[in-house]
């Protein structure tokens, strides 16, 4: 087996790895459920490339995440599902229909009529799955006519909180400005406090739940992406922390050996540097 800059030889080799008596015995173990985590995984990995704007693990990383599609139809082709062929001809087959007005005659659309032709689309297509399933003697999918239907449970947490309030909001079921979330957050804060004073350890983890909650609605409010927020604030943190480190290796010490006082107090530094360097 060597290298390949055809995906067939990616192919080749997922095979090879899944075949039993000479395929690799991990590989083998896995199914669909315990190689998700990976998959999932592999997608961060593959946004933290593109943020921190190195194309050399970009390019190594999308190689890792493609190796999940791979990974999975294979599987499914064992199974009998569908093979790697299928999952293309799927993928390309939805954007072509999904894009009459590039690879259609429909020409010269607005945005908004783009949008509008996008949902008649997929309108069109859920008819197309579900008389699918019937021919293939499978069960109707459960619909929920839930406002919330459709937000995927494995989103991280924050950002599925996001998409949970924007789509109760298109019913009228929010707040009308930013500062009104903000008094909720302050309610949130109080009730963390109670609940703390009552050494309930649930209702502590709960109010905390809360507290979340309409913080990621107040970023919705400022057109703020949550995790962005959050992922900007880990960055300080850590940025800051290390400058903490630098400082007292500089001393010939460690961040174990001095109080907290001593770590607050080079915080503060570290953060009054930033700001003027900024």
């Amino acid at each position: 087996m060597k290298p390949s800059r055809e995906i067939d030889g990616l192919i080749a080799i997922m095979a090879a790895l899944r075949t039993p008596g000479t395929g690799c015995p991990w590989d083998l173990e896995q199914d669909f459920a315990s190689i998700a985590p990976y998959t999932v995984e592999e997608a961060y990995e593959v946004a933290d490339a593109i943020a921190r704007g190195d194309k050399l693990d970009l390019k190594d990383e999308l190689g890792d995440l493609l190796l999940q599609v791979v990974f999975h139809a294979r599987m499914a082709e064992e199974e009998g599902s569908f093979a790697f062929p299928d999952v293309v001809q799927a993928i390309t087959s939805k954007l072509i229909r999904r894009h009459p007005h590039v690879f259609g005659d429909v020409r010269d659309l607005s945005p908004a009529e783009v949008k509008v032709l996008w949902h008649r689309i997929k309108a069109e297509e859920k008819t197309a799955k579900a008389a699918a399933r019937e021919a293939a003697g499978l069960p109707p999918l459960q619909e929920d006519r839930s406002v919330l239907a459709g937000v995927p449970h494995t989103l991280p947490a924050l950002t599925r909180a996001w998409k949970l309030q924007a789509r109760a909001s298109t019913v009228g079921f929010d707040w009308n400005n930013a500062r009104l979330v903000l008094d909720k957050i302050r309610e949130e804060t109080q009730e963390i406090d109670e609940a703390l004073a009552s050494g309930d350890k649930a209702a502590i983890q709960e109010e905390i739940g809360d507290l979340l909650f309409v913080v990621a609605n107040l970023a919705r409010h400022v057109n703020a992406d949550p995790e962005g927020c959050l992922n900007a604030a880990n960055a300080k943190f850590e940025r800051r922390f290390k400058g903490i480190e630098e400082q007292l290796e500089t001393q010939g010490r460690s961040a174990k050996d001095v109080t907290l006082d001593e770590l607050e107090a080079l915080w503060q530094r570290v953060k009054q540097d930033e700001k003027a360097g900024g």
